[in-house]
């Protein structure tokens, strides 16, 4: 069995009966709703590694768009969990064009049992690693950014050290400083006082 959590959203009570007798055999918590309000709720509460994601929520409204609504709201939180769509034959269209809203796979029904545990453990797998992916980039993208504050504050303190010296070697004379310098003295002026130094 596979310690993973999976929400299982559908409208049809008896395609979620199914969809539960097949998976609590496979992973650690299956949840399944009707609707899918409580979802925030859920994903707020504890660790969701899948959900498995209807396409449509009302026999009135059959074009796709709340799982459409649903995955986009999955996906704009914080480390999101994999979403697989789950379709009846003539919304593949639909489903497929879902990948490029972020989910990472569809089923269609009625499904395969195996192919079905597939692609959710599939779905983990490529979410955990895309995952990982944006961690890694985010933590370089930090670190090179603490290394150019560093660098930057290296180049000030030495630019710092540098005014010091030359003004004690010019016996504290402002023109003669900026000469040296090769600024103008209101330049100077400035980076005297970005650099706390008192003549």
């Amino acid at each position: 069995m596979y310690n993973y959590h999976v929400v299982i959203i559908d409208d049809n009570r008896a395609v979620l009966q199914s969809l539960k007798l097949v998976l609590e055999d496979v992973f650690a918590t299956v949840t399944t709703m009707t609707v899918p309000y409580s979802l925030p709720a859920i994903l707020s509460g504890g660790k969701v590694d899948v959900v498995l994601l209807d396409m449509n929520f009302s026999a009135q409204k059959l074009d796709g768009q709340d799982g459409v609504k649903w995955l986009r709201y999955i996906k704009s939180q914080e480390n999101p969990p994999a979403v697989v769509m789950i379709t009846a034959f003539g919304d593949i269209n639909l489903a497929v064009n879902s990948l490029k809203d972020g989910a990472e796979d569809f089923i269609t029904k009625p499904w395969d049992n195996d192919e079905l545990v597939e692609k959710l453990l599939g779905a983990i797998k490529k979410c955990t690693h895309q995952q990982s992916i944006s961690q890694k980039a985010n933590e370089a993208d930090q670190l090179k950014e603490e290394n150019e504050q560093k660098l930057q504050m290296t180049l000030d303190e030495a630019e710092r050290q540098h005014i010091i010296q030359v003004l004690h070697e010019c016996d504290y004379n402002i023109t003669k400083v900026a000469q040296r310098l090769d600024i103008g003295r209101q330049k100077l002026y400035n980076k005297l006082r970005k650099y706390g130094i008192l003549v």
